[in-house]
């Protein structure tokens, strides 16, 4: 995890287009295309051609004059800053239906996320493998974490326990939290949290259908 903090700045607004731009790029690569300009890309994603020349131009990838963007470079150049091309290892706290699919979930190692282990306290699951990764009980997460090499703990465990969890990943070592529950989590500055609100992003779309 490192190696994003070696990058300049870039506001996050704009890291979340990036993937965007990627998953654009990759579709043009492989229909054989060379070169895109932003107003190409601008065409396909709904977000203004100005605003995407600024998004790239934090990661130094400038466009070529009546050419637009090298299409390989484009790609190689955003998967470097967004981290994909590395491996983050990573554990799955609470084993229920949702912590189940994103185990399964093998396209998460696409974007570098390879979740090695599976915590839970249920004596159902523990002992047990999903898609050939391990499932541990809970209390063995501090002695595990470091030979599994796992700086992230994504936390899908009822809300009651989210607080507790949260408390035990980050004295086990854990830098960084993925939350899919609802709960607000507050832990130290140093530790990077990402809330994942799934619920929150049901209400979004709901209350827009009902103004269109």
């Amino acid at each position: 995890m490192e190696s994003l903090h070696q990058h300049p700045f870039v506001p996050e607004p704009a890291i979340r287009r990036l993937p965007w731009y990627l998953a654009c790029v990759q579709r043009l690569r492989a229909q054989g295309v060379e070169y895109v300009s932003s107003t190409a890309i601008s065409n396909q994603l709904n977000v203004d051609a100005s605003q995407i020349a600024k998004d790239l131009s934090y990661l130094n990838i400038k466009g070529k004059t009546r050419i637009g963007y090298e299409v390989a470079e484009l790609e190689s150049g955003l998967n470097d800053f967004l981290g994909f091309h590395q491996c983050h290892y990573a554990v799955m706290m609470g084993v229920g239906s949702l912590g189940r699919a994103l185990m399964a979930d093998s396209g998460l190692s696409r974007y570098g996320l390879d979740i090695v282990a599976g915590f839970d306290v249920n004596p159902d699951v523990v002992g047990t493998e999903i898609g050939g990764i391990p499932v541990y009980d809970i209390s063995e997460l501090k002695e595990r974490r470091a030979a599994l090499g796992a700086e992230i703990a994504i936390i899908a465990v009822p809300v009651e326990k989210v607080a507790e969890v949260a408390d035990m990943c980050v004295d086990a070592g854990i830098k960084a939290l993925w939350n899919f529950t609802p709960f607000h989590i507050k832990t130290s500055p140093e530790i990077t949290i990402q809330n994942t609100s799934i619920y929150a992003h049901l209400a979004v779309m709901y209350n827009r259908m009902e103004q269109r």
